[in-house]
């Protein structure tokens, strides 16, 4: 056995990537899953399409690489994060659709619990209180799905976030776990405890009994029982997206910062073993926990990231695919005084504020849609820029470099203008899949393929660099305009 595999859980597709010891991809495969949209600010999932594309990929990948079940050493899950599934413990059947992360049908539910009992919740869980989180996504579907209530009371319903819903189906239902670092995402997990929280269950009305058994980062939970063709592999890993991205790109040291260009955008600040909490409303959460010590970390986290391209791509229709909006927006020599801020789900880190929308200012007749689409590729950098600056406030580390992943990194056009608003190089891992490799690499030392970290950074190589080219001056000048737009998209109802 020589070999590892990732199941990436992501907000639209489900991949699953085969890593040899030396961290190099063998295989992937990839396919993406429906996106429901019962109605505006609602967004939806198919349990049970997650779990079918899941094994499709994890399958697939296996197959690519001449493989069977007897040749992987262990199985790492990393998952889309956040995201709410509730199911019958019997049947296995989920009483309603996943509500995404993404989703804000409980935006005026959290701004009345906003009200009493924002800074209990704040000082327990690190988050601020959100609709993006678990906690009031649990709660809408427990009085909203019928019987669900007295069912979850009954002790015959499971909740979980993505990854919990992977174990359970992998391990025929007799595993009902997750890890530390998705339960800091619910809103109902107690950072200094390391375990649910009666009080902020009974802020959120939620029954401790639907809840999984909370595991560290890396160790091995059991073994897969179906599909047939995965049959024996050790689960040895799991972690939140984010997290294990974090883990990835081998950011051990107190400090270390990567930020993750997927549908939305993530930046991570490892800040070691001490709970620090943010006063630039960034996050505290875990990192993840090895061995039984927990590190943890600073987030800033962007909603509407690459989301914006897919925007022009679905809605908009002026682009046929997602690969096309950097030749689109070099098309132009400049925005054209275009500003875009994408807030179509809200704003999330540092401003958090679930009330602002989507807006597109500075058109003139010369406007044309290659303005805006350059306008959409740096909204992405903007957004990220304010992550940076909040999180070098809180921590008072001045950042050197940026390490980045993800998809949007494929486009060189918004990671160079990243660099030159940041004033920083911006640097791609070699590896572009970090968080596939962070939850091989969380299975793989639970299981013995890699001995420690220290063999595990040893393995992290750069890949391109981008180095600012813009004038401090100019950067400064361009961010204060994306800030105005930010103002006016957070009073757009004034």
């Amino acid at each position: 056995m020589s070999n590892i595999l990732a199941l990436d859980q992501g907000t639209t597709s489900s991949r699953a990537i085969v890593f040899d010891r030396q961290s190099q991809i063998i295989s992937i495969a990839q396919k993406e899953f429906t996106q429901i949209f019962p109605q505006s600010g609602w967004v939806e999932h198919n349990p049970q399409e997650i779990w079918e594309s899941q094994v499709q990929t994890a399958i697939e990948a296996l197959q690519k690489a001449n493989l069977t079940a007897k040749d992987i050493v262990a199985a790492g899950i990393t998952n889309q994060r956040e995201t709410t599934i509730v199911w019958n413990k019997k049947t296995g059947e989920p009483v309603c659709n996943a509500i995404v992360w993404q989703d804000r049908r409980t935006s005026a539910f959290c701004d009345e619990i906003r009200k009493s009992h924002a800074h209990l919740i704040r000082e327990k869980t690190g988050l601020e209180v959100d609709a993006y989180f678990s906690a009031s996504k649990i709660n809408w579907i427990l009085e909203r799905v019928a019987n669900a209530r007295k069912q979850a009371e009954d002790g015959e319903l499971a909740f979980g976030t993505i990854d919990s819903w992977l174990v359970w189906n992998l391990t025929n239902g007799k595993k009902h776990l997750t890890d530390v670092s998705n339960a800091s995402r619910t809103m109902l997990f107690n950072l200094e405890t390391l375990d649910w929280d009666d009080e902020l269950l009974k802020i959120f009305d939620v029954p401790r009994q639907i809840l999984p058994e909370v595991k560290s980062s890396s160790e091995i939970y059991g073994e897969i029982e179906t599909p047939s063709e995965l049959k024996g592999i050790k689960i040895a890993g799991i972690a939140g997206d984010q997290q294990a991205a974090l883990f990835g790109q081998t950011c051990f040291e107190s400090g270390s910062t990567k930020n993750t260009y997927g549908t939305g955008c993530f930046m991570l600040q490892n800040i070691g073993a001490e709970i620090k909490k943010s006063e630039n409303k960034l996050l505290t959460t875990v990192a993840w926990q090895i061995n039984g010590k927990t590190e943890y970390a600073f987030e800033g986290s962007v909603f509407i990231g690459g989301a914006v391209v897919q925007w022009l791509r679905d809605s908009l229709q002026i682009i046929e695919s997602s690969n096309d909006v950097e030749a689109l927006s070099n098309s132009v020599e400049n925005n054209g005084g275009v500003y875009f801020v994408p807030a179509f789900a809200g704003l999330g880190a540092p401003h958090w504020n679930q009330d602002a929308r989507g807006l597109i200012i500075g058109l003139t007749r010369g406007t044309g849609k290659a303005h805006i689409a350059r306008a959409a590729v740096e909204s992405i950098a903007y957004q990220v820029a304010d992550l940076t600056d909040a999180m070098q406030a809180d921590s008072g580390i001045e950042l050197e470099e940026l390490r980045v992943d993800g998809g949007a990194t494929a486009n060189e056009t918004l990671l160079q203008f990243q660099a030159d608003v940041l004033g920083i190089p911006v640097i791609c891992s070699k590896v572009t899949e970090t968080t596939a490799l962070g939850a091989a690499y969380l299975a793989g030392l639970a299981a013995g393929f890699w001995k420690n970290k220290n063999e595990i950074q040893a393995h992290w190589q750069s890949g391109k660099v981008f180095a600012p080219q813009m004038s401090p001056a100019k950067a400064k000048e361009l961010r204060k305009r994306w800030n105005e737009a930010v103002k006016r998209a957070m009073n757009w109802n004034n």
